[in-house]
């Protein structure tokens, strides 16, 4: 799934441009984990408020960045918060995951998704990189999901999977406002690669979703599920829209 660098979509003040081989130069990580809230929050206002504060300052402290923290709930029935954190340290990433687990507001979270995954310079467009590390910012919506290539993907001509890849970007150039993040995830979890969809419309999400299922490629993917969605907020906001205590 292609993308175009940030200012050569539109004058979106909120993009910048950055230098691929700087990029590509570094170690950048990504983490998404998903979570449910298995036990209600406490009623008190002022108590659900310090947990947020208290969980922002402690990853605040820990330096990564917090792309974003999504509810997700009823887009799925088994989750109901979704953090993207980046960093060039998955050490840090570890850390920071721990940190939610260890923190007020982890203390009513049980785990149900996680994935790390990293940009790896892209295999015949070196200047081609994942929104999230190319300079767009964030947008209103989220989807994530990982996806395995078919065996024979691999073994295929160079020139073959690169030909299937170029039809795959002229395929979803009508959509080319949705940010996509592809990562790669070899030997990180089960998957080879996770992609990250953002937009500030959820339709224009589902749209290139199904616009390239009409592609050569979508024949060499094995697996392309889980899916975790959801809308982009302060954790303050996503706190004070829980069931609490009677």
């Amino acid at each position: 799934m292609a993308h175009p660098m940030p200012n050569d979509v539109s004058p979106d003040p909120r993009d910048h441009k950055v230098d691929p081989e700087e990029v590509n130069a570094r170690n950048n990580f990504s983490m998404h984990a998903v979570f449910e809230l298995a036990l209600p929050l406490p009623a008190q206002e002022a108590e659900r408020a310090a947990m947020a504060r208290e969980l922002e300052e402690t990853i605040a402290e820990l330096g990564v960045t917090v792309r974003g923290w999504y509810d997700v709930a009823g887009y799925r029935a088994d989750a109901d918060l979704m953090f993207w954190f980046l960093d060039e340290s998955n050490d840090k990433l570890q850390d920071a995951y721990h940190a939610v687990l260890n923190s007020r507001l982890g203390a009513h979270l049980v785990p149900v998704w996680s994935i790390m995954s990293a940009h790896m310079t892209a295999e015949f467009n070196k200047p081609h990189l994942p929104a999230c590390f190319g300079g767009w910012a964030p947008r209103a919506y989220a989807a994530v999901y990982p996806f395995v290539r078919s065996l024979e993907w691999y073994y295929l001509p160079k020139a073959k999977r690169s030909a299937m890849l170029a039809e795959h970007g002229r395929n979803g150039a009508g959509y080319l406002d949705v940010a996509v993040s592809t990562l790669a995830t070899f030997a990180l979890n089960d998957y080879e690669w996770s992609v990250t969809l953002e937009s500030d419309d959820i339709n224009r999400v589902m749209g290139v979703l199904r616009q390239q299922r009409d592609c050569e490629a979508r024949l060499h993917v094995r697996q392309d599920t889980p899916f975790y969605t959801g809308k982009r907020m302060e954790l303050a906001e996503w706190i004070q829209r829980q069931t609490t205590e009677k």
